[in-house]
């Protein structure tokens, strides 16, 4: 039986969390950064160590509020100053459709910006407001883009990781989409993260079939 994981792709403006994705999926990068407006769904099939999976990868625009999250105000059933927004309001955003059923979370900032760190340090902090208590963690990957502007870095490398794995208890990865560096590290790391517990003690060699369809790829 194929296994279907849904993954979101969120990040504030310009970090290239969509150059992330098209590298993955198509080999391909463009130095034209083109803001992304509207959610994108893509359906790779995925192939690890002769296992299929379907992947649902949505890469969503800057979102100024995790959906489902409390806001300022009052009404019953939620904390005090705090009115928690309903399911029909939830999907009345096109854009933040579907975000709240994923099997994983990959928040990418820019580690020449240090406003990007804080955008998604706010998300990471509303994704867990929003948990339902008794349910699993939803796994959350954060991901330091353009390592490939090493120099420009803002914050040191060091001081993220152990914030992020230590105290977060999330996976961190740093990559570059420009020059495919750890793209394919960082989707391997995630099958593991949603359970892909066939993959956690192989080593996964990464390649593309062209014969397939574009939007899919294949991991063997």
């Amino acid at each position: 039986m194929v296994a279907t994981f849904k993954i979101a792709v969120l990040g504030a403006q310009g970090v290239g969390k969509s150059a992330i994705v098209r590298q993955f999926l198509y080999n391909e990068f463009s130095e034209v950064c083109v803001p992304t407006t509207a959610r994108r769904v893509y359906l790779p099939a995925v192939v690890m160590n002769g296992h299929v999976h379907d992947l649902q990868i949505m890469d969503f625009p800057p979102i100024t509020a995790f959906p489902g999250r409390a806001s300022p105000g009052h009404g019953s059933g939620a904390e005090p100053g705090l009115i928690p927004l309903c399911t029909l309001q939830e999907w009345a955003d096109v854009c933040c459709r579907g975000l709240r059923s994923v099997h994983a979370y990959i928040l990418v900032y820019d580690i020449c910006c240090f406003d990007s760190f804080e955008y998604i340090k706010t998300i990471r902090q509303q994704i867990l407001e929003t948990r339902v208590i008794g349910t699993s963690e939803t796994p959350i990957i954060i991901v330091g883009n353009k390592r490939d502007l090493q120099r420009g870095r803002v914050i040191p490398r060091w001081n993220v990781s152990n914030l992020v794995k230590k105290t977060w208890k999330c996976g961190y990865i740093e990559c570059s989409a420009k020059y495919n560096w750890h793209i394919l590290l960082l989707f391997s790391e995630l099958l593991k993260s949603v359970g892909c517990a066939r993959c956690k003690h192989v080593h996964t060699t990464i390649r593309f079939q062209g014969a397939l369809r574009r939007n899919r790829c294949t991991i063997m």
